[in-house]
Order: structure tokens, then sequence, then C-alpha cells
């Protein structure tokens, strides 16, 4: 039944790019349309003007790999910012592709590519497109609808996980990107993107190989810019520091100001230094069975009496955190952020 809504539904949606010139006149029906990658399009092999990167903290989305791509328009750069972000120029387009191996223990072996979403920075701002991968995976297509797609894998512990995978609609890309009413890209600041990556030419640090293919400008020494931890590597950075990468990326783009979670007062990006607004020895702003009733987002020495950690742990939708992009519970980050918890000093 929900995929004869989502048909139904992007046929009229189709109708309203021609007769109203809607923003989605910028998509194109199928990923291939675009020219990203050459050949067998499913192997990614790029096409010129088409830059891979990597974040160092990675959004958690249900275990999803993800493979990331950046394209600028022929001759032009992005500009750097003081706080660490940039602006891109129009037309600039960032790529992402999530995909689930079979099994996790054997990564690069029976891929299923699953979505592939696009950033598009138009005249009308940024906008995000879903395409979804067809089952012979050979292209992915634009479903303005989203979708929702069965999927399995088993674990790196040798554990089934069976789920419903969702694609967000065209509106749902909102919910994570929209900062002080604007669409904004979430994972292309540059503290996310100082650090090495072994590109076919050799590794080299990100950043600079973005200003070595005059990529940016007003870019200051690398040495200035800081530098977010992979938060699944216990030799980059300290357990707080991990700890606050993984909230950043996961909470940060709906709690901090100018976001939708503002009204919260809970403010979860990793320049915050307020540990109130952070959380610590908060009280709810709102009552609620969110909440479990306890008393505190966190408390320190007790993660257990955390609300943090109760709604990272909840399934829920009506409790559950992050609310949008996840149908498993990320174990391994919740190990992490109650660790920092239960190591937090007590007042």
């Amino acid at each position: 039944m929900f995929h004869l809504f989502r048909k139904a539904l992007n046929a009229l949606l189709f109708i309203s790019i021609v007769l109203c010139q809607s923003p989605l006149k910028y998509a194109k029906p199928k990923l291939s349309d675009y020219g990203f990658f050459i050949g067998n399009i499913s192997k990614h092999d790029i096409n010129k003007g088409v830059l891979p990167y990597e974040v160092s903290a990675k959004l958690f989305s249900d275990y999803a790999i993800k493979s990331r791509f950046i394209v600028l328009p022929k001759g032009q750069k992005i500009n750097y910012k003081s706080d660490g972000t940039f602006d891109f120029p129009i037309g600039s387009t960032l790529i992402k592709t999530f995909y689930y191996p079979s099994d996790f223990r054997e990564p690069n072996n029976n891929i299923r590519l699953m979505e592939t979403r696009l950033l598009i920075n138009t005249i009308e701002g940024w906008l995000g497109f879903p395409y979804v991968w067809n089952n012979e995976q050979t292209d992915a297509f634009l479903e303005i609808a989203g979708d929702r797609l069965e999927t399995s894998f088993i674990n790196i512990q040798g554990e089934k996980k069976s789920f419903t995978y969702s694609v967000p609609n065209f509106n749902q890309c909102k919910g994570c990107h929209v900062n002080q009413t604007q669409m904004k890209p979430i994972g292309t600041k540059a503290r996310l993107l100082n650090h090495d990556y072994e590109y076919a030419e050799g590794t080299m640090n990100q950043l600079k190989k973005w200003s070595a293919l005059e990529m940016i400008n007003n870019l200051p020494e690398i040495s200035s810019i800081s530098h977010t931890p992979n938060y699944d590597d216990p030799n980059d950075g300290t357990l707080e520091e991990r700890a606050r990468a993984w909230i950043d990326i996961n909470c940060a783009h709906c709690h901090r100001l100018g976001a939708p979670g503002e009204t919260s007062g809970l403010f979860l990006n990793i320049e915050e230094t307020n540990k109130t607004r952070l959380g610590v020895y908060k009280p709810p702003v709102a009552a609620g069975r969110a909440t479990g009733n306890l008393k505190y987002t966190i408390l320190p020495g007790n993660p257990e009496k955390s609300m943090m950690i109760q709604r990272m742990l909840s399934k829920d939708p009506g409790i559950m955190m992050p609310e949008l992009g996840r149908k498993l519970v990320h174990k391994e980050g919740i190990e992490l952020v109650s660790e920092w918890i239960k190591h937090m000093e007590k007042e």
C-alpha cells in the first residue's frame, strides 16, 4: 500500500514541477543523468571534477556505510569562513550514498546500495533530493516521497539484523539540515574534514588536498583549525572528546541556536562549554513520557538515570533521540556516551 501511495505522490509531484516550476525542477530523474560516475555507476568510479571525501565523526544511520563526494561548478571555489564553515558557490553538489554489505565481517563483498542523497546549492538555497537504487543495482531513481526498504545484514558480532530502512522524503531533509531558517550542509565543516584521506594518488590531509586543487579561498594554516575526533577510534581524542563528537554529529543539528531543538534549551554542538546548556543537571523544559520520570538530561556518574541515555536506547518514535534517520539502536554510541557520563565529576 505504501509503495502505491508513494508512486502516486511522485507522479503528482512531477506534474507540479512542470506546472508550477517548483524547486524540484533542479532534480534529474535518475542518478546517472548527472554524470558523476563513469561506467557501471554502482561502482562509483568518479568522473572528472568529482572528489571523494570523508568526515571524521559520522552520523549514525542504522549502521549504513556511506560514500561521500563533492562537485563544484567549473572554475569556482568554496570560501572558508572564520567559524570553520564554508560558503559554497551556486551549483555545488554534495553526494552521499548509503549501503550495506550482507555481512559486516566481509565489508567489501555482497554490497547493496540503498540510496544516494544529493544536496544541491541552487539560487533558491540548498535542496535535498533522495534517489533510491533499483533491485538490479544499475541506477538510482528520484523518489520525492521517500521509500521504505526491507533490509537485513549480519553485524560484526555475527548477529542478523532485519528492519525497514527509511529513505526520507523531499521535505524531511529539512528536518536535520535547517539552521536559522535556511538549509545548510552538516558534514562539510573544516573540523570534520581536517584529517587524512586515502586518495588514488596517495594519502593527504583533505583540507590540504582541497587547497592544492584550488577549491578553497581564505583557508588559514591547517594547524590553526580544530579536529573533531573519530569517536570509534579510542586513540583519537579523550573519552570526553569522543563522546562529545558523537553527540555533536548526531544531535547538534537540532540542538543548537537557530535549529528546531533550540526551544529545549539543550545545546549539544561541540563548541558548547556551558554544562547546564549541555544537559548536566538540566531538567526537561516539558514533562511527558519521553522523560521516563527522570529528573535530568545528564546526571553525572549515573548514565542509567540520565534522560539522554534513555532516549538513545529507545526505538519509540515519541521518545527516541535522534528522532529521525534510525530504526536501530547504536549500541557502541550508547556505550561511549554512557562511559563519559559515568566518569563525570558529581557536584
